[in-house]
């Protein structure tokens, strides 16, 4: 029941979940913001050894151990191109090697076998992992279909040591999971936030409504590590909006000008629809006329007009041929973000499985808590929610968790 529910082996949650498509870590910035974009994927991981050398062994290429070093996403390179010197040439910056986006601590991304628990997983997490990297089954009609794939991006694969393939295990596959069976976790499923210890002020990262928006590039990054958002608060310290790293991944990278240049406020207007208001593009321009950043200039007027995306700083592929072209791409922004700098809220009264079920209803890993007036009071996080079912493990027995 609920004890054998987190003994369960973490195979069980990679039943049907597709093979990480992955890229080099010798692959270049642009090469990733290429991937990214014709696979239409959130987050690219990234390995310590080249995966379009499929049919030798990672002894053979001359690596130890083919591994997952990390991953990167949209969110990643925005914030690498919103620098003064990238944003001042942001195509020589998109020839910059990967490994500069790869944070030197391992720990965000982790590896574990296919027969660990549940438990183990959730251990990882507690540890700082928001990836669990497990290996799959092999299957001939997989490694056939992936195979054309790499073909058609060579840089691009899902295979690994002798056509070894892997998928991710999430925050987000572990809090639904846990949600499908939460009647064994009664009653403290129902309990409020605020008697469970899980709502997280320390990482309550806020700005004004009027504060410059580069000054959110340090939280943005942060957020990103551990799974969060930057809320947006007024003068009276109440929640208006937020810059989400889920919002800024479904943007493209010209976004980078608009950060660079414009309010916290106002880029919540930039991101907030199917594309920017006119009238903040033309302040974008006008202010990055002023910095002298003309490339950058070029690249918010390719972007603004519908151009295609370029291709100079990878491969020769057409842009068509995964089906994920620059017009395919925002008609998915459109769709799946409509007002996204709308955050999410809870109160500290609300019990943890309406958190939850809040977080995966939007999925997002967490939830903003604010007061009565809708002052921010902390957030709460698919970590901290974990946190409550690890710590209580020791006192599971048949049926409710108490």
């Amino acid at each position: 029941m609920a004890v054998s529910l987190l003994r369960r082996q973490v195979s069980d949650l990679c039943l049907g979940k597709p093979a990480l498509k992955s890229l080099s870590i010798s692959s270049t910035i642009g090469d990733a913001l290429l991937a990214l974009k014709r696979l239409g994927e959130n987050f690219i991981s990234i390995w310590n050894c080249h995966h379009h050398h499929y049919n030798l062994s990672a002894v053979d290429r001359g690596f130890k151990e083919c591994q997952c070093v990390g991953k990167v996403c949209m969110v990643n390179i925005i914030c690498f191109l919103c620098k003064e010197e990238n944003l001042s040439n942001p195509a020589t910056a998109l020839q910059t090697p990967l490994s500069v986006l790869i944070p030197k601590s391992p720990c965000l991304v982790r590896h574990l076998e296919p027969n660990a628990s549940l438990l183990d997983a959730i251990d990882l997490i507690q540890e700082g992992a928001q990836n669990l990297v497990i290996p799959l089954e092999s299957s001939s009609k997989t490694s056939s279909r992936k195979k054309l794939v790499q073909g058609t991006l060579s840089n691009i694969s899902t295979l690994h040591n002798n056509n070894r393939q892997y998928c991710w295990l999430t925050q987000e596959d572990i809090i639904r999971y846990l949600l499908n069976s939460i009647g064994l976790f009664c009653p403290t499923a129902a309990n409020p936030i605020n008697s469970l210890d899980i709502i997280d002020t320390r990482n309550k990262m806020a700005l004004h409504y009027d504060d410059p928006a580069s000054s959110a590039l340090p939280f943005i990054s942060r957020s990103l590590e551990i799974q969060a958002s930057v809320a947006i608060v007024d003068s009276d310290g109440k929640l208006v909006g937020e810059i989400s790293p889920f919002t800024l991944n479904y943007c493209d990278e010209d976004v980078a000008a608009a950060i660079a240049t414009l309010s916290a406020g106002d880029l919540l207007a930039y991101v907030d629809c199917g594309g920017p208001p006119e009238d903040l593009v033309q302040l974008v321009k006008k202010r990055l006329q002023e910095r002298n950043l003309e490339q950058a200039l070029e690249l918010v007027e390719e972007y603004s007009s519908g151009a295609s995306i370029s291709t100079s700083y990878s491969s020769s592929s057409s842009d068509d041929e995964f089906g994920m072209g620059r017009s395919a791409r925002w008609m998915g922004y459109s769709a799946r973000v409509v007002r996204r700098s709308e955050a999410i809220v809870c109160y500290p009264w609300s019990s943890l499985v309406a958190v939850m079920i809040q977080a995966l209803s939007r999925r997002v890993s967490y939830v903003w808590v604010v007061d009565d007036d809708g002052t921010l009071a902390g957030i709460v996080s698919f970590a901290g929610m974990m946190k409550v079912f690890r710590e209580r493990s020791s006192t599971m027995g048949e049926g409710c968790l108490n």
